[in-house]
């Protein structure tokens, strides 16, 4: 059976990348490696938007957004952490596991963050060194205005930290005009590559914050990776194969175009919207404008488990994404990044028609989100 992934990462990769994998390893102390290794570097400036230097660790994402921690900041430094979701928590606990002075901004799920909330807080609280967001969150679906946070920053020394792990290359990110100081992301999103990489970008007043900080660091330390950037080199024996990989992705990703690879992944968004309405499902994320082009969050029907929903969609050849934390079992995603084209879209649809059937839900025409979907597509060519 043919088997199609519709997570939010890790998720397919293509052809040439599986390729690239297939390769003999090379020594990593070496101008062959340094030359690759270069060009990714380079590469990645280029998905990110920035001049500024961008590093490879070897880590999954949440390796990196530790990172961003100890690398940046001072024990008992003042910090504002936004949640909307599982992974904000995820950066609460990091700064408090750290000993940063935490303030918290927190949402219910399925909520986007609201600028001027920073506003207040930022009034009330003196001496804030620093901001961590969430691009978008991949555990509702939520897209966040990195943009209109990044300008309430603007003239002022705070640090901008940013965890895009699964927003960028399906949501438009800008780093540089976004005032975002540490972008953070991963390989196994949209960059098409297997989990183990984790890439930030680093802005000079973040790399001036790096000298003031008093925490240690050893394999995550930023200093000794910027250290070694430049001749194409890592400062401990680095994923060779994924580092490869990524490059190759990144190749095909310029290839089609990064505005391109946006309204695609735009355009799989709409097309996942359009089925679950026909289907008389309810969308967790209420405001659409909410809504990023990652995944898709769907309110599981009255009387099914979420989790169900996931299991027989496997077993038909087509994995989708549970609900997280207390959402278990209440909600299903869909992802739509990555190497996912129309056909993958419509190829889930007709399985989950078939699996919410099998289900008892009955609340729609068999048939009508393939319908919804086709009819966007041809009155779109």
């Amino acid at each position: 059976m043919q088997k199609l992934l519709m997570t939010p990462g890790p998720t397919t990769i293509p052809e040439a990348v599986k390729l690239e994998m297939a390769k003999d390893i090379i020594h990593h102390r070496t101008e062959e490696y340094s030359e690759i290794f270069k060009e990714l570097s380079e590469n990645l400036k280029c998905v990110f938007k920035t001049k500024n230097p961008v590093i490879t660790l070897t880590s999954s994402g949440t390796g990196a957004m530790e990172a961003s921690v100890t690398n940046l900041f001072s024990k008992g430094e003042k910090v504002i952490v936004i949640s909307v979701g599982n992974f904000g928590n995820r950066f609460i606990q990091l700064t408090k596991l750290h000993g940063l002075d935490v303030k918290e901004i927190s949402y219910k799920w399925g909520e986007s963050a609201k600028p001027e909330d920073l506003k207040k807080v930022l009034s009330e609280e003196e001496d804030v060194k620093g901001v961590f967001l969430t691009h978008h969150e991949t555990s509702s679906g939520v897209l966040n205005d990195v943009s209109a946070f990044g300008k309430i920053l603007e003239g002022t020394e705070i640090l901008f930290v940013v965890d895009s792990i699964s927003g960028i290359l399906s949501n438009e990110f800008k780093t540089d005009e976004w005032r975002v100081d540490c972008a953070i992301s991963g390989s196994q999103k949209g960059f098409m590559t297997p989990p183990g990489l984790a890439f930030v970008s680093l802005s000079n007043r973040a790399q001036e914050a790096m000298k003031k900080s008093d925490m240690p660091n050893f394999y995550f330390s930023f200093a000794k990776h910027l250290d070694r950037l430049a001749e194409g080199q890592n400062p401990t024996t680095p994923a060779i194969t994924l580092i490869f990989a990524a490059n190759v992705a990144c190749q095909l990703i310029k290839k089609e175009g990064i505005d391109n690879v946006l309204k695609r992944h735009k355009k799989l968004q709409i097309l996942t919207a359009l089925g679950i309405e026909a289907l008389g499902l309810e969308f967790f994320v209420k405001n659409s404008e909410d809504r990023g082009s990652t995944l898709t969050s769907v309110i599981a029907p009255k009387g099914i488990d979420g989790q169900e929903v996931n299991k027989l969609m496997q077993e038909e050849g087509v994995t989708i994404a549970g609900g997280q934390a207390d959402y278990k079992g209440k909600i299903f995603r869909i992802g739509h990044l990555g190497d996912v084209n129309e056909l993958d879209v419509i190829v889930t649809f007709s399985v989950l028609e078939k699996v919410l059937y099998k289900l008892n839900y009955r609340e729609f025409e068999i048939g009508a989100s393939l319908k919804a979907i086709q009819e966007y597509l041809i009155k779109n060519i």
